[in-house]
């Protein structure tokens, strides 16, 4: 019989995930998998690498949102546990598992759990932290962690999108140095984001080219504009539209980057705070079997 851990955070999204965790056993038990549940703690989950490691399991499954991934990739790099994670979107933002489809049709997914299928994803790693999706800075860069947890919980990603807009006025260009495999740029912008995947902030295809499979991560920052120029950039992402070719749009693909800037700007790494810049941003090929 197969044998899966599962990671769970019992808070993420509207905290309802471990209400299904019955569902859940029933599924993988009706396709003959047993599953093994390791659930989150606030306060640190470094056991989770030995627990794996005694348990021995053919695979990994995670359940939260983006932050709850971060985690449990950091860990399994960390552990040198390399194996085949599925991901269960039950979180606030689910970002990477909406760009690879596999919660469309959860039954489906199971089946591909169960049947083993899998392929392997880049990671960025920035200052000893691995990203699976999405490392940023400047406006908005941290908002996640400003939102009140009960207000998440409620509203969901709107709580995002209403504490971004009671942020507007405070947005401010900075200037910007970017090296990326050797090359060099120089902007005002307000901010950043280096990406593995198209789907950021639930925003979907921001940009064009983009693939978690190539070795390269994508730079995209919005340089100084008018305010109309500003106003219909957000709206081709908020409707979907690349804006990866858009004036006043830098889209650069690279295996590193060196960001930088003259005054003190910080970073979010997945949802999660990171360090000020500068950053040193390295892309990890193939690091991470993902069942897909």
């Amino acid at each position: 019989m197969k044998k899966l851990v599962l990671f769970y955070n019992p808070v993420s999204g509207h905290a309802a995930f471990k209400n299904k965790l019955d569902w859940m056993v029933e599924a993988f038990q009706r396709r003959g998998i047993l599953v093994v549940f390791y659930r989150t703690r606030k306060e640190g989950n470094e056991a989770f690498i030995p627990f794996v490691r005694e348990v021995n399991p053919d695979g990994l499954l995670v359940a939260g949102g983006d932050g709850t991934v971060h985690e449990i990739v950091n860990l399994m790099m960390r552990g040198h546990l390399d194996l085949p994670l599925g991901i269960i979107g039950s979180g606030t933002s689910n970002d990477f598992a909406t760009y690879l489809g596999v919660n469309a049709d959860l039954e489906a997914y199971l089946d591909t759990i169960v049947s083993g299928r899998s392929r392997r994803v880049d990671l960025g790693l920035v200052d000893g932290t691995y990203f699976i999706n999405v490392a940023s800075g400047g406006a908005m860069a941290c908002i996640a962690h400003e939102v009140n947890v009960r207000i998440k919980n409620s509203l969901g990603k709107m709580a995002y999108y209403l504490k971004g807009i009671g942020d507007l006025p405070k947005f401010r260009y900075f200037p910007l140095k970017i090296e990326a495999d050797g090359a060099h740029y120089e902007l005002e912008t307000f901010l950043f984001v280096i990406i593995n995947s198209p789907v950021v902030g639930s925003m979907k295809n921001v940009a064009r080219g983009v693939a978690v499979d190539d070795g390269k991560l994508d730079l995209l920052s919005i340089g100084k504009c008018s305010i109309p120029k500003l106003m219909s950039i957000t709206a081709d992402l908020i409707a979907g539209k690349p804006v990866s070719e858009r004036e006043n749009v830098l889209h650069v693909q690279a295996k590193s980057f060196h960001i930088e800037s003259g005054i003190s700007v910080e970073s979010d790494i997945d949802g999660e705070c990171g360090p000020m810049l500068p950053l040193r941003i390295e892309t990890v090929p193939r690091a991470v079997a993902i069942y897909c």
